[in-house]
């Protein structure tokens, strides 16, 4: 840890020490919120590039396709003749930890076939106008009440200059996507090689892309199974709200074999999720999502980390998923990770509350305020699983989203990749999806249910 990275976190727990277990946080000032489009982007990152020229300024990020780009050919790499800079491994790790996140160092001591890549640092992100029109209407008034967040709803960031760890995690929660389908893969895998496929679709919608809009409501989904035999026919209807102090998630499941609805309030914190053989946990899906009420939330500063960043050459869909594994992730060479900066967010289980993970570490890229690293920690305190997000710019579509995302199991050397679709027909993503909340109830999950 750098010496200025510990002033930022010694700064940080002598605020919580002062303001105790759940202050009021101020909303943001007027001269912090003319800050925005200025120094700061219009999310609120930092605009200049850092001393060392290896960040660049924003300028924008990527709105336009590569020249004669369609749809069909899947987001191809606007970066393909571009070289690593340095690649980190077992003999120089030492060297380079500073810029890694714990969970990473873990994977290239523990995997011999495993290093980073690191590429030139291309700041891609944008959202659509109206998204930054959004932020800087709600931030001057946005604050938290605890673990209440008042007088914001999405689009939009609540706090493009975070103060705390709670305020961190709800910029990543909230974080726009408008809505979108597709049907994609996750694979798990064990250390022997041995893994299958599960396909999952998924009908997403944000809040702001419902009709009629309910309040209080980040996004509706419809999720099913269509791989393998035995989970086809599974449907999952969910409705997350913005805060969790005021309403909890809803969620139902359809069941092929009972052929009946029922809800399913497990669908929440440490479940298991089908088909992802105990390696995936339900509220670690997008790198964090749900309730934040088990945790408490500490926010240790802003650190210059290497990341997953522009993972288009993941998406190439002439890759086969065989040919992609390797020990404990995929392949090194198709992975891409850049230098940006990071909000780094420790989260530890409060007295009396249960979770498989005792302690995590999240790792948010500053300027689309989405987690792009994890560590999670068991109950005696050792480090125990490495969660990867790699991060992609929607060239056509102003939106950062995350596929794929890998979680390594340290010990037994299992892991499992979540949202890869290579083998799946393009365009897999279809953006800009709008709902209707009558296409969003059980009684439209019994008629998906038997068709």
């Amino acid at each position: 840890m750098n010496k200025r990275f510990k002033l930022l976190a010694a700064a940080t727990s002598m605020a919580f020490m002062v303001a105790g277990i759940a202050p009021a946080i101020a909303e943001m000032s007027a001269a912090e919120l003319d800050r925005l489009g200025k120094d700061l982007t219009p999310s609120g990152a930092e605009k200049a590039g850092n001393k060392e020229g290896t960040i660049p300024a924003w300028t924008g990020g990527l709105t336009q396709p590569p020249a004669g780009w369609k749809p069909e050919m899947g987001y191809i790499n606007p970066f393909k003749d571009e070289k690593p800079i340095l690649t980190i491994n077992a003999q120089n790790v030492e060297q380079h930890k500073d810029k890694l996140s714990a969970g990473t160092v873990a994977m290239i001591k523990k995997f011999p076939t495993f290093s980073v890549n690191v590429y030139p640092t291309h700041r891609t992100f944008a959202n659509p106008q109206a998204v930054y029109d959004a932020t800087k209407a709600q931030a001057g008034k946005a604050k938290l009440e605890g673990l209440s967040i008042k007088n914001y709803d999405v689009p939009g960031v609540p706090f493009p200059n975070p103060k705390t760890g709670a305020e961190a995690m709800y910029n990543h929660t909230t974080k726009y996507f408008g809505g979108y389908k597709a049907c994609r893969d996750w694979l798990p895998t064990r250390a022997n090689g041995d893994y299958y496929r599960v396909g999952f679709c998924e009908d997403m919608v944000q809040g702001q892309n419902m009709e009629p809009r309910e309040p209080n409501n980040v996004f509706t989904f419809f999720g099913l199974y269509d791989a393998p035999a035995t989970l086809v026919g599974t449907i999952y209807l969910v409705k997350d709200p913005v805060d969790y102090t005021i309403a909890n998630r809803v969620a139902h499941i359809y069941n092929a074999g009972q052929r009946r609805v029922r809800r399913a309030p497990d669908l929440a914190y440490d479940n298991v999720d089908d088909g992802t053989e105990g390696m995936r946990t339900t509220d670690d899906y997008w790198g964090f999502q749900g309730a934040k009420d088990r945790y408490d939330w500490k926010l240790l500063g802003k650190k210059e980390i290497y990341i997953p960043y522009n993972a288009y050459k993941l998406q190439d869909p002439k890759l086969k998923y065989a040919d992609m594994l390797d020990k404990g992730s995929v392949k090194s060479e198709l992975q891409r990770y850049e230098l940006h900066r990071v909000w780094v967010v420790e989260a530890t289980l409060k007295p009396g509350m249960s979770h498989v993970l005792a302690k995590r570490t999240f790792y948010i890229d500053e300027d689309s305020n989405t987690v792009a690293l994890a560590d999670g920690y068991d109950g005696r305190g050792n480090l125990w699983r490495s969660y990867a997000y790699h991060l992609v710019q929607a060239y056509d579509a102003g939106v950062m989203f995350q596929a794929p995302f890998i979680n390594t199991d340290l010990v037994n050397g299992n892991f499992i990749v979540t949202s890869v679709s290579n083998e799946r027909k393009t365009p897999v993503y279809q953006w800009n999806q709008k709902g209707k909340q009558a296409d969003f109830q059980v009684d439209a999950i019994r008629r998906r249910g038997q068709r």
